[in-house]
Protein backbone atom coordinates (compact mmCIF):
# COMPACT_ATOMS: atom_id res chain seq x y z
CA UNK A 1 0.00 0.00 0.00
CA UNK A 2 3.07 2.59 0.73
CA UNK A 3 3.53 3.12 -3.05
CA UNK A 4 -0.14 4.30 -3.61
CA UNK A 5 0.65 7.06 -1.31
CA UNK A 6 2.33 8.96 -3.33
CA UNK A 7 0.03 9.14 -6.70
CA UNK A 8 -2.87 9.44 -3.82
CA UNK A 9 -1.83 12.39 -2.77
CA UNK A 10 -0.40 13.65 -5.80
CA UNK A 11 -3.76 12.74 -7.36
CA UNK A 12 -6.23 14.18 -4.65
CA UNK A 13 -4.34 17.45 -4.21
CA UNK A 14 -4.59 18.16 -7.87
CA UNK A 15 -8.15 17.57 -7.62
CA UNK A 16 -9.03 19.66 -4.63
CA UNK A 17 -6.92 22.70 -6.69
CA UNK A 18 -8.93 22.68 -9.62
CA UNK A 19 -12.69 22.02 -8.54
CA UNK A 20 -11.31 24.95 -6.00
CA UNK A 21 -10.59 27.14 -8.94
CA UNK A 22 -13.65 25.88 -11.02
CA UNK A 23 -15.99 27.16 -7.64
CA UNK A 24 -14.04 30.03 -7.78
CA UNK A 25 -15.12 31.05 -11.39
CA UNK A 26 -18.35 30.19 -10.41
CA UNK A 27 -18.67 32.88 -7.73
CA UNK A 28 -16.88 35.29 -10.19
CA UNK A 29 -19.62 34.69 -12.34
CA UNK A 30 -22.12 35.24 -9.80
CA UNK A 31 -20.22 38.55 -9.12
CA UNK A 32 -19.89 39.71 -12.57
CA UNK A 33 -23.83 39.32 -13.68
CA UNK A 34 -24.10 41.37 -10.68
CA UNK A 35 -22.30 44.02 -12.02
CA UNK A 36 -23.94 43.83 -15.73
CA UNK A 37 -27.31 43.99 -14.17
CA UNK A 38 -26.19 47.01 -12.15
CA UNK A 39 -25.21 49.01 -15.62
CA UNK A 40 -27.84 47.74 -17.37
CA UNK A 41 -30.28 49.32 -14.41
CA UNK A 42 -28.67 52.64 -15.19
CA UNK A 43 -28.04 52.80 -18.59
CA UNK A 44 -32.29 52.22 -18.57
CA UNK A 45 -32.64 54.37 -15.88
CA UNK A 46 -34.43 58.04 -16.14
CA UNK A 47 -32.47 60.75 -17.75
CA UNK A 48 -30.46 63.10 -15.25
CA UNK A 49 -29.23 66.54 -16.09
CA UNK A 50 -25.92 66.97 -17.38
CA UNK A 51 -23.23 67.13 -13.75
CA UNK A 52 -21.61 70.03 -12.91
CA UNK A 53 -18.87 68.37 -10.92
CA UNK A 54 -17.51 65.07 -12.76
CA UNK A 55 -16.82 61.45 -11.81
CA UNK A 56 -16.38 59.46 -13.89
CA UNK A 57 -16.61 56.23 -11.63
CA UNK A 58 -19.91 57.38 -10.36
CA UNK A 59 -21.08 58.79 -13.31
CA UNK A 60 -20.30 56.57 -15.81
CA UNK A 61 -23.63 54.90 -18.02
CA UNK A 62 -25.54 57.90 -16.52
CA UNK A 63 -28.21 58.63 -19.29
CA UNK A 64 -29.30 62.46 -20.22
CA UNK A 65 -30.62 64.55 -22.16
CA UNK A 66 -29.66 67.46 -24.08
CA UNK A 67 -31.38 70.09 -25.35
CA UNK A 68 -29.64 72.65 -27.66
CA UNK A 69 -27.87 72.33 -31.38
CA UNK A 70 -25.19 70.15 -32.67
CA UNK A 71 -22.43 70.56 -34.45
CA UNK A 72 -21.93 69.58 -38.69
CA UNK A 73 -18.13 69.18 -37.79
CA UNK A 74 -17.30 65.35 -37.12
CA UNK A 75 -14.21 63.75 -35.73
CA UNK A 76 -14.38 60.34 -37.61
CA UNK A 77 -12.93 56.86 -35.31
CA UNK A 78 -12.39 54.22 -37.15
CA UNK A 79 -14.37 50.84 -35.94
CA UNK A 80 -15.87 47.70 -36.94
CA UNK A 81 -19.36 46.59 -36.05
CA UNK A 82 -20.45 43.25 -35.90
CA UNK A 83 -22.81 42.07 -38.93
CA UNK A 84 -21.90 45.52 -40.27
CA UNK A 85 -18.13 45.05 -40.89
CA UNK A 86 -15.81 48.62 -40.96
CA UNK A 87 -16.56 52.22 -40.41
CA UNK A 88 -16.80 55.27 -38.42
CA UNK A 89 -17.74 56.54 -34.97
CA UNK A 90 -18.81 60.31 -35.50
CA UNK A 91 -18.30 62.50 -32.70
CA UNK A 92 -19.68 66.21 -32.51
CA UNK A 93 -19.72 69.04 -30.62
CA UNK A 94 -23.00 69.91 -29.14
CA UNK A 95 -24.18 72.93 -27.38
CA UNK A 96 -26.90 72.62 -24.90
CA UNK A 97 -29.71 75.59 -23.75
CA UNK A 98 -27.12 76.50 -20.60
CA UNK A 99 -24.62 77.34 -22.75
CA UNK A 100 -22.31 74.27 -22.09
CA UNK A 101 -20.52 72.50 -24.96
CA UNK A 102 -19.88 68.53 -24.34
CA UNK A 103 -18.99 65.97 -27.23
CA UNK A 104 -21.66 63.62 -28.88
CA UNK A 105 -20.93 60.44 -30.29
CA UNK A 106 -23.87 60.73 -32.94
CA UNK A 107 -23.04 56.58 -34.37
CA UNK A 108 -22.00 54.47 -36.98
CA UNK A 109 -21.61 55.45 -40.94
CA UNK A 110 -19.91 52.69 -42.96
CA UNK A 111 -16.65 53.44 -44.75
CA UNK A 112 -17.55 55.35 -47.93
CA UNK A 113 -19.82 58.03 -45.91
CA UNK A 114 -17.11 59.54 -43.86
CA UNK A 115 -17.48 62.55 -45.50
CA UNK A 116 -20.84 63.27 -46.39
CA UNK A 117 -22.03 66.48 -45.05
CA UNK A 118 -24.01 65.93 -41.36
CA UNK A 119 -27.28 67.87 -39.47
CA UNK A 120 -26.28 71.09 -37.74
CA UNK A 121 -28.92 72.99 -35.94
CA UNK A 122 -31.20 72.02 -33.37
CA UNK A 123 -31.76 69.16 -31.88
CA UNK A 124 -32.41 66.80 -28.98
CA UNK A 125 -30.08 64.21 -27.57
CA UNK A 126 -30.96 61.36 -25.17
CA UNK A 127 -28.01 59.12 -24.27
CA UNK A 128 -25.38 58.16 -21.75
CA UNK A 129 -22.44 59.58 -20.26
CA UNK A 130 -19.60 57.56 -21.10
CA UNK A 131 -15.91 57.37 -20.96
CA UNK A 132 -14.43 54.88 -23.34
CA UNK A 133 -11.52 52.60 -22.90
CA UNK A 134 -10.47 52.23 -26.58
CA UNK A 135 -6.55 52.55 -26.70
CA UNK A 136 -4.39 49.74 -25.68
CA UNK A 137 -0.37 49.50 -26.46
CA UNK A 138 -0.67 48.29 -30.48
CA UNK A 139 -3.65 51.83 -31.22
CA UNK A 140 -1.71 53.74 -33.62
CA UNK A 141 -2.14 57.51 -32.78
CA UNK A 142 -4.90 59.46 -33.97
CA UNK A 143 -4.37 61.44 -36.94
CA UNK A 144 -6.47 64.98 -36.41
CA UNK A 145 -5.42 66.38 -40.07
CA UNK A 146 -6.84 63.60 -41.86
CA UNK A 147 -9.39 63.07 -39.37
CA UNK A 148 -8.48 59.70 -38.66
CA UNK A 149 -9.02 58.69 -35.05
CA UNK A 150 -8.44 55.16 -33.95
CA UNK A 151 -9.31 55.79 -30.02
CA UNK A 152 -12.43 58.21 -28.48
CA UNK A 153 -9.53 60.27 -26.56
CA UNK A 154 -11.65 62.61 -24.83
CA UNK A 155 -9.65 64.87 -24.05
CA UNK A 156 -7.62 65.44 -27.45
CA UNK A 157 -11.27 65.78 -28.96
CA UNK A 158 -12.41 67.94 -26.58
CA UNK A 159 -9.35 70.48 -27.12
CA UNK A 160 -10.02 70.33 -31.41
CA UNK A 161 -13.97 70.52 -31.34
CA UNK A 162 -13.59 73.46 -28.34
CA UNK A 163 -15.93 71.34 -25.83
CA UNK A 164 -15.78 69.90 -21.82
CA UNK A 165 -14.02 66.33 -22.19
CA UNK A 166 -17.39 65.17 -21.49
CA UNK A 167 -18.99 62.53 -23.84
CA UNK A 168 -22.68 61.28 -24.34
CA UNK A 169 -23.24 58.45 -26.84
CA UNK A 170 -26.60 58.95 -28.50
CA UNK A 171 -29.39 56.50 -28.14
CA UNK A 172 -32.16 58.40 -29.69
CA UNK A 173 -31.55 62.26 -31.39
CA UNK A 174 -34.16 64.17 -32.81
CA UNK A 175 -34.54 64.96 -35.59
CA UNK A 176 -32.85 62.09 -36.67
CA UNK A 177 -29.57 61.48 -37.89
CA UNK A 178 -29.72 60.97 -41.71
CA UNK A 179 -27.78 57.94 -42.90
CA UNK A 180 -26.49 57.54 -38.95
CA UNK A 181 -26.93 54.85 -37.05
CA UNK A 182 -26.87 55.05 -33.03
CA UNK A 183 -24.36 52.40 -31.10
CA UNK A 184 -25.64 53.21 -27.55
CA UNK A 185 -23.59 52.18 -25.24
CA UNK A 186 -24.36 48.21 -23.51
CA UNK A 187 -22.90 45.42 -21.95
CA UNK A 188 -22.46 43.54 -24.76
CA UNK A 189 -18.50 44.21 -24.73
CA UNK A 190 -17.99 43.82 -21.65
CA UNK A 191 -16.57 40.17 -21.10
CA UNK A 192 -17.79 37.64 -19.01
CA UNK A 193 -16.21 34.22 -19.83
CA UNK A 194 -16.00 32.90 -16.12
CA UNK A 195 -18.35 30.20 -17.19
CA UNK A 196 -16.15 28.54 -19.54
CA UNK A 197 -13.03 29.02 -16.96
CA UNK A 198 -15.02 27.26 -14.47
CA UNK A 199 -15.59 24.66 -17.54
CA UNK A 200 -12.05 24.65 -18.38
CA UNK A 201 -11.19 24.31 -14.67
CA UNK A 202 -13.81 21.29 -14.15
CA UNK A 203 -12.86 19.32 -17.15
CA UNK A 204 -9.40 19.41 -15.67
CA UNK A 205 -10.33 17.80 -12.56
CA UNK A 206 -11.81 14.92 -14.27
CA UNK A 207 -9.06 14.51 -16.49
CA UNK A 208 -6.54 15.17 -13.27
CA UNK A 209 -8.43 11.93 -11.82
CA UNK A 210 -8.19 9.52 -14.80
CA UNK A 211 -4.85 10.23 -15.02
CA UNK A 212 -4.34 9.39 -11.41
CA UNK A 213 -6.51 6.16 -11.77
CA UNK A 214 -4.47 4.99 -14.90
CA UNK A 215 -1.15 5.91 -12.53
CA UNK A 216 -2.34 3.74 -9.66
CA UNK A 217 -3.76 0.75 -12.15
CA UNK A 218 -0.17 0.88 -13.65
CA UNK A 219 1.52 0.38 -10.24
CA UNK A 220 -0.34 -2.55 -9.37
CA UNK A 221 -0.05 -4.03 -12.69
CA UNK A 222 3.14 -4.19 -12.95
CA UNK A 223 3.34 -5.50 -8.95
CA UNK A 224 1.25 -8.35 -10.26
CA UNK A 225 3.59 -9.11 -13.02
Amino acid sequence: MRRYIAPLLIGLTGIAILLWLGTWQLQRLEWKRSILDEIETTIASAPQPLPRLIDPEAQRYQPTTLTGEIGAETLAVLVSVKQRGAGWRLISAFQTAEGRRVLVDRGFVPVDRKDRPRYAGPAEVTGNLHWPDDRNSSTPDNDPADNTWFARDLAQMADRLDTEPLLVVTRTMSPADEGVSPLPVDTSGIPNDHLQYAITWYSLAAVWLIMTGVWIRRLKTGREA
